[in-house]
C-alpha cells in the first residue's frame, strides 16, 4: 500500500510540475507578436477626416466604444459618450467571460504611443503585453492598409477626452489561457483601387467585419467559415428578446439574391434622409443590433463596392427568424 501511495504521489507531482510548466510557458512565451513599431503619425486634418469616416461609418469603432442607446432604433451612441467605452459583453451573449469596451478617447489611451496603438488595433496585444479577447475584430483590422489604421489613430487622438473608469475584462478558464495563443502578427495589405469594385468591396467588407455578425458560430463562439454570410447568429437584448442576423448571401429566397444595387444602397441611405426620425423602442418591441445609422453615413460608391463583392458570395439557403420577442 505504501508503495502504491508513493507511486500516486509521484505521478501527482509530475502532473503538478507539468501544469506549472505549461502555465509558465503560456505566460512567458505568448502572445507571440512583434514589438510595437517605432511610429509617429502626423495628425493632419485629412488623416483625421478619413479616420472619422472609417471609425464612424466603416469599421464603426464607435459602435462598441460608446454607450449605445437601445431605447432608440438601432442603438445609436448616446450623446456625450463617443469613445468613452463601458459597454459590457458577457455570458448572456454566449461569451466565455465578461468583457468591456475600453475608453479610446485621449483619456483612455494617453499612455499608448502611436506604435503601441497600431499593434493593439492590428494584433490585439496591449502595451503591457496582454492579449485582448477577439470581440474587437483585430484579426480583420490586421488585414487592412496601414494608412487606414494611421487615420483611425489620428482620429481617436482628436476626440474630446472623456473621463471614465472601465473595469478590466475577464475571460473564463481555460479561455483565459487559450487567449494568449490567439494574437498573431498582422498581415497588412494595400487598399485596392476603388475602380476594381469587387476587390475594393472585399476590402471594405473585411474592414466592416460583416462576416462576424452575419455568420453562425460554434459553441466556443468561433464563426463557422462554411456558413459565411448566411446569417443566423443570434444576439440577446437585456429584456430577453433576441435578434438574429440576416442571410446576405445571393440565395434568392432567404438571402439578398433578388436585391438590386439601388435597393441595397437605399436600405442603408434611408436612415440618412433628412426627414428620418429615429423611433423610440419599448422593451419587447423589434430592435436591431445592426448600427444602421452609423453605416448610413458610408459613401454611396463604397456601398456599391460592397454590393459588388457580395454578389460574388455563393448562395446559401438559410431562413432566418429575424426577431423573437421576450416571453416575459
Amino acid at each position: 500500500m505504501k508503495k502504491l501511495l508513493k507511486v500516486v504521489a509521484y505521478l501527482l507531482g509530475i502532473v503538478v510540475i507539468l501544469a506549472i510548466g505549461g502555465f509558465a510557458f503560456l505566460q512567458l512565451g505568448f502572445p507571440k507578436v512583434d514589438p510595437a513599431p517605432e511610429l509617429t503619425i502626423e495628425y493632419t486634418p485629412d488623416r483625421i477626416e478619413r479616420g472619422a469616416y472609417l471609425a464612424n461609418h466603416v469599421a464603426v469603432c464607435m459602435d462598441c466604444h460608446s454607450k449605445r442607446d437601445f431605447s432608440l432604433f438601432s442603438g445609436p451612441p448616446a450623446p456625450g459618450t463617443l469613445g468613452a467605452g463601458g459597454d459590457r459583453f458577457d455570458h448572456s451573449m454566449g461569451l466565455p467571460g465578461v468583457f468591456y469596451a475600453k475608453n479610446i478617447t485621449p483619456h483612455g489611451i494617453s499612455d499608448y504611443t502611436d506604435g503601441e496603438l497600431f499593434r493593439l488595433i492590428t494584433t490585439g496585444v496591449t502595451n503591457d503585453g496582454r492579449p485582448m479577447f477577439p470581440l474587437m475584430p483585430y484579426s480583420y483590422y490586421g488585414k487592412m492598409d496601414p494608412e487606414d489604421i494611421y487615420d483611425i489613430i489620428a482620429y481617436v487622438r482628436s476626440l474630446p477626452a472623456i473621463a471614465s473608469e472601465i473595469p478590466d475584462s475577464k475571460a473564463d478558464f481555460p479561455v483565459n489561457l487559450i487567449l494568449r495563443t490567439m494574437p498573431v502578427n498582422a498581415t497588412l495589405s494595400k487598399k485596392p483601387d476603388p475602380s476594381d469594385q469587387v476587390a475594393y468591396g472585399a476590402y471594405l467588407v473585411n474592414a466592416s467585419g460583416c462576416i462576424e455578425c452575419h455568420t453562425q458560430v460554434s459553441p466556443q463562439g468561433v464563426i463557422i467559415p462554411e456558413l459565411a454570410f448566411s446569417g443566423g447568429r443570434s444576439f440577446p437584448f437585456p429584456d430577453g428578446s433576441v435578434v438574429t442576423s440576416s442571410n446576405i448571401t445571393q440565395d434568392k429566397e432567404t438571402g439578398i439574391g433578388n436585391w438590386t444595387e439601388e435597393m441595397f444602397v437605399g436600405r442603408f441611405k434611408q436612415y440618412q434622409d433628412s426627414g428620418y426620425v429615429v423611433p423610440k423602442i419599448n422593451p419587447g418591441e423589434f430592435n436591431s443590433l445592426m448600427p444602421w445609422l452609423m453605416y448610413s453615413g458610408m459613401k454611396e460608391e463604397d456601398l456599391k463596392a460592397i454590393y459588388a463583392y457580395l454578389k460574388t458570395i455563393k448562395p446559401m439557403k438559410n431562413e432566418v427568424v429575424k426577431f423573437t420577442a421576450s416571453a416575459k
